[in-house]
């Protein structure tokens, strides 16, 4: 006689392993992460019809009563989607200034008309891009307004001669906005990209760290290699501390974002990214060669990330501060980080 379904062992065995992967997915990651690879398919955005990222952003009021004010929706209710990006006109600051009229000094902002979810640091490191950070903060702020987020954004400026150090300008960065308040998130950001979708959340994966930049005009919108962490990241305090934020070491290549890819993988996570369909990037191009332009380069070998990871970084980052400011659209942080160290044969020479 055989077996009904419900009786049979092999069966039975295939429901147990069906049941606790559905319970481990559960608890790891809720609900939300069960349909994350629904929610994460591609939509049906149409880039060639754009908004102007101030649309509709007149709407959030300051309230009436600020004790009584109600938490900001999950979902923004301004969004558009794709926004429109041209570099044509220079935006000058008094204009930014008169458009973003709830952004308090040191470029902090929070919604005038209900409590923020989400706290984000934008830190910005930066070598003399002043026409960069012009049309960078022309569309942040609204962009992130747009969000409902509570977000200061922190320029890092490199100062003297030497050779750009994005990197540790980062760890600079972080250190000095984690002074001011306990961030749920640090977004690290070139100067030179702007977001082309406001779905484009600037916040933190719980998990794992986030690569938010992961279509970028100038690669045709797709990943220059599988592990290029690049242009905006997004990690919270835990994970940047975890993989001791940045190498200090890297001058003038972008080196450094294969470093950092090599140390999630060193410390136990993995990169979990933006949809392409939703980071979308227009990289500023006004002809001006920095160090944050360069072509990425391939991955280092990951033994070498892996001899020198826990030492330096975040524990090891030595600067200057200079000066310590506080503008109406930003925070500006100026540093003195030092100079390359000489190639060995520079110093076998001397």
């Amino acid at each position: 006689m055989s077996l009904s379904r419900v009786e049979n062992p092999c069966f039975l065995l295939f429901l147990a392993v069906f049941q606790a992967i559905f319970i481990l997915i559960l608890y790891r990651g809720g609900a939300s992460s069960v349909f994350r690879g629904f929610l994460d398919a591609p939509q049906p955005w149409d880039y060639s019809k754009t908004q102007d990222v101030y649309t509709n952003l007149s709407l959030f009021t300051r309230a009436p009563n600020e004790e009584t004010m109600p938490y900001c929706t999950a979902q923004s209710p301004i969004f558009v989607g794709p926004l429109t990006i041209t570099f044509n006109a220079f935006p000058s600051e008094r204009m930014i200034i008169k458009k973003n009229p709830f952004v308090r000094f040191g470029g902090c902002y929070s919604p005038p008309h209900c409590l923020a979810r989400y706290k984000s640091a934008i830190i910005v490191p930066h070598k003399n891009q002043e026409k960069h950070l012009r049309h960078l903060l022309y569309y942040l702020h609204p962009f992130l307004q747009r969000q409902q987020l509570h977000y200061s954004i922190y320029l890092i400026h490199q100062a003297g001669n030497a050779t750009f150090n994005r990197a540790k300008l980062l760890n600079v960065g972080v250190r000095e906005a984690m002074k001011d308040e306990d961030w749920d998130c640090l977004l690290l950001h070139d100067v030179g990209l702007i977001p082309e979708n406001d779905y484009n959340l600037y916040v933190c994966d719980d998990y794992y760290p986030k690569h938010i930049a992961s279509a970028i005009d100038k690669f045709q919108y797709s990943l220059p290699y599988w592990s290029f962490f690049g242009g905006v990241s997004a990690l919270t305090p835990e994970h940047y501390m975890k993989i001791n934020g940045f190498p200090n070491t890297y001058w003038g290549s972008r080196g450094e974002d294969d470093d950092i890819a090599a140390r999630i993988q060193l410390a136990g996570m993995k990169i979990v990214r933006t949809p392409i369909h939703l980071g979308r990037y227009k990289m500023v191009d006004l002809e001006q060669h920095t160090g944050s332009e360069e072509h990425p380069r391939r991955p280092a070998p990951l033994h070498t990330t892996r001899k020198t990871w826990k030492d330096d970084g975040m524990n090891s980052v030595e600067f200057k501060l200079l000066s310590r400011k506080k503008h109406l659209l930003y925070t500006n942080i100026t540093v003195d980080i030092g100079n390359a160290p000489l190639p060995p044969e520079k110093k076998n020479r001397e």
